[in-house]
Parts: structure tokens; C-alpha cells; sequence
């Protein structure tokens, strides 16, 4: 009796491949097949952003130590053209996200952030650090006074500490916004708008009046403003 050939030959690469894929989509969320090569990176900023403490494993949060060498890997990469910065953020750890902003301010590479659902607390200084900043019409920013968890010494060296830690974000949100200094600091210490806090919870269109973001719009919005500034640096270069 003639043995069947067998139909689906799978081999050891093709296993490997779709191990490799599984393992992508329980980890990342995503799969890499199929793909296009892309001149854009995208840098996704979700959920808390992770400094030097780890949060429980039930948080989602975004690590500095992951995101910072993607950061420095786009710099590098000429095939790389420009970068789209997607938040959707509750804030977190001041110093990693100040850390990150300033990475995204001091990129050579065309940068457009686009706020989605929230952008909050240090969510802000990384939104405003992009080269063109968006937000769609139902996200909110909330901007709050630098705070500290757990236990705090209540010595006046804490308190200088928190005022320069608040006078760094105050002053780099300024610098790469349109919005004044004293403006946003108004907007950090407003009463009557958060309930039993201070603070000021901004949605959408009264980002762009505030002068804190750029423009209104989506990810088509904010994908053509990335190619028109990809467009405008290779015409400069070319000079």
C-alpha cells in the first residue's frame, strides 16, 4: 500500500515562525505579519508611566527603560523618517516621563504626538515635546500639581524638592507649547474643577484654545502633518 504524501509539510522555520508570532500578539498586543516597510515609527505611551519603581503586574504601563533606547534606535535609523508619539495615559513617575519628553524635544527626526482618550498628569509634557501636537475632540488632559505616594518626611528640603520638581514641568511645557508660564501654573492649582483636588481637567478643543496643544484632529490628521514635515526635511537637506 503506497504511503500518502503528506500535504502540509511544516517545517522547524515555519514552527518557529508562528511561535514567534503567538508570542508577539500575547506579549505586545500585535502581530509583525504581514507588514509594510514604513519610513514611521510609532511610539505608543499607554496606561502608567514606569520610573525606577515597578508597578504590580495587573497595571499597563509604559517602561522608560524600554521606551528610551527605541527612542535613541530611531535617531539612528536612516530608514527610519520620522516618529508618531500615540498617548492614552494616566501620567506617572515625573522624572521617567520628563526623561522621555526631553528625549522627543531633542530629536533630529520630525515628530507629531496625537492624544487619544487621556494625556494626563506627565502625559502632558510628553505631548507637548512632539514638533506638531494633536488631540482628538473627546480626549481630556488633566493638569495637577506635581504629588508624592507613600510615606513623605514632612521637612521643608521635601517641599523645596516638589517645587523644583513642578517649576522643571511648568517650565518645559511652556517652552514647547504655547501657553505661558503663569497660565499653566494657574491651570495646576485651579480649585472648584477637580473634585476634592486641585487641578484642571481640559478636553479637546480647549487644549488648542489654551495654547497647550496644536491642532484638533485623528490619526489621519496627524500622520499627514508627519509626512508633510518628513517632506519639508528632505527638501532642506537636499539644500
Amino acid at each position: 500500500m503506497d504511503q500518502q504524501p503528506n500535504e502540509n509539510p511544516v517545517t522547524k522555520e515555519e514552527n518557529a515562525e508562528k511561535n514567534a508570532t503567538l508570542q508577539a500578539i500575547q506579549q505586545l498586543g500585535q502581530t509583525t505579519v504581514p507588514q509594510m516597510e514604513s519610513n514611521v515609527f510609532c511610539l505608543s505611551i499607554i496606561g502608567q508611566v514606569e520610573g525606577h519603581l515597578v508597578m504590580p503586574p495587573h497595571n499597563k504601563t509604559t517602561k522608560y527603560e524600554h521606551v528610551i533606547p527605541q527612542i535613541i534606535a530611531v535617531e539612528q535609523n536612516p530608514r527610519i523618517e520620522g516618529m508618531v508619539i500615540v498617548l492614552n495615559t494616566v501620567g506617572g513617575d515625573v522624572e521617567a516621563g520628563l526623561a522621555i519628553a526631553e528625549m522627543i524635544a531633542t530629536m533630529s527626526k520630525p515628530t507629531v504626538s496625537i492624544v487619544l482618550g487621556g494625556g494626563h498628569s506627565i502625559g502632558v509634557p510628553i505631548a507637548v515635546a512632539a514638533d506638531t501636537s494633536f488631540i482628538t475632540e473627546t480626549a481630556t488632559m488633566t493638569i495637577h500639581p506635581v504629588r508624592l505616594t507613600g510615606m513623605v518626611i514632612g521637612v521643608p528640603q521635601t517641599f523645596e524638592y516638589l517645587e523644583k520638581m513642578q517649576d522643571r514641568v511648568i517650565r518645559f511645557v511652556a517652552q514647547h507649547s504655547n501657553i505661558s508660564e503663569e497660565y499653566f501654573r494657574e491651570l495646576m492649582f485651579r480649585t472648584g474643577e477637580l473634585a476634592r483636588d486641585i487641578g484642571t481637567n481640559v478636553i479637546g478643543r480647549d487644549a488648542v484654545k489654551m495654547g497647550l496643544i496644536d491642532r484638533v484632529g485623528g490619526i489621519a490628521d496627524a500622520m499627514m502633518e508627519l509626512n508633510r514635515l518628513i517632506a519639508s526635511r528632505k527638501g532642506e537637506m537636499i539644500q
